[in-house]
């Protein structure tokens, strides 16, 4: 039976990540315990002591037994939800890793013997040109995130993803026919898309064109409801992508960005006199995502890439300068702005995004991209403490091979493990008491597809454009590999596992849907 422990997240203060640490490059894959790091003497920002993600219990006397109840959490997201799906209003995976703790990773059963039902677009691939600093590239399929929203609606199944021909598609999950036309966009879509969880048929997606997008999807095409340029706000950093996928909870939106800064957004969202799906949306806040020291320690490369996830009252994120933060939103819809509770810094780029368990601790994936002594103090693999702001790491695993190693791929909790696939690609099963490697597999990297595990089996691409499966029902023991199926070029992008069904994007250009019965025809 699954244990769930109370999450105290009272963070009476910030502790201020180390700049300067000079410790031995070890290049190779090691684990161990860290010692305590002394704080800098900087001024921390103000903060406020969030509540407990759970409340105290109450008792109930009576004359003859006394009884124990836990009131409903009052909280932006119970900590008890932390592996359930998101609400019980839409059925699916409905944002990256489907909730708002990024632990809901879809409904089985998983295919025992897969075969390719169909692939999307039946002729031409998913192409466009995009510009990297000046130099115009083609981009071809889908690459990290990309993991597609799969959802039910009006006894259809829904497929919505964005990719690198610029465009939002929507797709019939059975048939791979499109249910609307493509969206078009300005520029290449990296990340994935978030739909409603309210029911309203509305889906938020970024895009390298600079804009942060409502659509409504209740008429016979994708209407753009409003937009939000990555420059609307300032002051920013770094870039104008929109790479992380949004969280949509009692009507305000959460959303990262490559401008390096935060947003929180009031919708208001409703429908009009016809029944057309409105929204009227306030910019409530934006903060940034770094602070001085960051910016003294690497530089202007601080954008927000990772996909959010709250956790109680606290919003965690982090950026490509590698801090890793928490922000008390216990107070927002009472008009209290956001107070920054939790700093780490983890010495180099977090584009993963942050994965709790279900005792409080957070897993970070960093990457190996500046060399920096921080990095080499820290490692690319961490577990965290949020509770204990100034000491907050519980072990910690080195894996930096070369320069531009480490972690992209999001972490996978399951049962004792934490999965963590890296740009090598090997893709380490460590125990979380631990932090002992348990086992690892080695697969064409580099590894970024995150791992996707239901019902004990987990699937995710490797870059010899196979999405394979592996059964983890055994922690105990390296996984056997039960199945690969084939795709034409490296798949970055995270799969979708969905009753029976397995979905994913490829740099090939196609987005692909297996199952254990074919379809006979493809899509156009």
């Amino acid at each position: 039976m699954r244990r769930f422990f109370v999450v105290l997240m009272l963070l009476a203060g910030v502790v201020v990540g180390v700049v300067g640490f000079s410790a031995s490059d070890v290049d190779e894959v090691s684990n161990e315990p860290l010692p305590t790091l002394p704080a800098t003497t900087s001024e921390p920002p103000p903060t406020s002591s969030p509540p407990p993600v759970l409340t105290a219990p109450i008792v109930l006397a009576t004359t003859t037994t006394t009884t124990t109840t836990t009131p409903p959490f009052s909280g932006w997201v119970d900590p008890l939800s932390i592996g359930q799906p998101w609400g019980d209003t839409v059925s699916g995976v409905l944002t990256f890793r489907g909730s708002p703790t990024r632990r809901w990773h879809g409904e089985g059963p998983v295919p025992q013997d897969p075969e390719r039902a169909w692939r999307f677009p039946a002729d031409r691939a998913m192409c466009s040109t995009s510009s990297v600093f000046g130099v115009d590239e083609q981009w071809c399929g889908m690459g990290w995130t990309g993991q597609p929203a799969i959802f039910e609606r009006r006894e259809v199944t829904w497929l919505v993803f964005g990719a690198y021909d610029a465009k939002v598609h929507f797709l019939n999950a059975e048939t791979g026919e499109r249910l609307l036309p493509d969206f078009v966009t300005g520029d290449i879509i990296k990340g994935s898309v978030t739909v409603d969880p309210d029911g309203f048929p509305l889906v938020y997606t970024g895009s390298r064109d600079n804009y942060l997008r409502v659509l409504g999807i209740d008429g016979s095409e994708a209407v753009e409801l409003w937009r939000l340029h990555a420059y609307d706000v300032s002051p920013t950093k770094w870039n104008n992508d929109w790479d992380s996928a949004p969280l949509v909870i009692d009507d305000y939106l959460f959303a990262g960005g490559e401008n390096s800064r935060f947003h929180i957004i009031k919708l208001n969202r409703g429908y009009d006199t016809e029944g057309r799906v409105t929204v009227d949306p306030e910019l409530l806040w934006d903060f940034a995502g770094w602070d001085d020291q960051l910016i003294s320690a690497v530089g202007s490369n601080v954008s927000i890439e990772m996909s959010p996830l709250i956790l109680g009252d606290v919003l965690y994120f982090a950026n490509s300068g590698g801090l890793v933060q928490g922000w008390d939103i216990s107070g927002l819809k009472d008009g209290v702005e956001p107070q920054r509770v939790f700093r780490f810094w983890a010495g180099d780029d977090v584009d993963a995004s942050i994965v709790p368990d279900d005792e409080g601790f957070l897993y970070v994936g960093v990457e190996y991209e500046r060399s920096t002594n921080r990095s080499k103090e820290v490692g690319q693999i961490i577990k965290l403490d949020p509770r204990k702001p100034e000491d907050p790491v519980v072990w910690s695993v080195h894996d930096r091979p070369y320069v531009n190693s480490g972690v992209w791929a999001t972490p996978a909790i399951y049962e004792d493990l934490v999965i963590v696939p890296t740009d090598q690609g090997l893709v380490h099963g460590i125990d979380r008491a631990t932090g002992e490697i348990r086992w690892s597999l080695d697969l064409p990297g580099p590894t970024w597809s995150s791992p996707t595990i239901v019902d004990g089996v987990m699937v995710m691409g490797d870059c010899s454009g196979r999405v394979r499966a592996f059964d983890v029902s055994d922690t105990s023991r390296k996984p056997p590999e039960l199945w690969q199926v084939a795709t034409g070029a490296c798949v970055e992008s995270s799969v979708t596992v969905w009753k029976g069904s397995v979905y994913s994007g490829s740099r090939d250009g196609f987005l692909y849907a297996w199952r254990d019965l074919v379809l006979a025809d493809e899509p156009g």
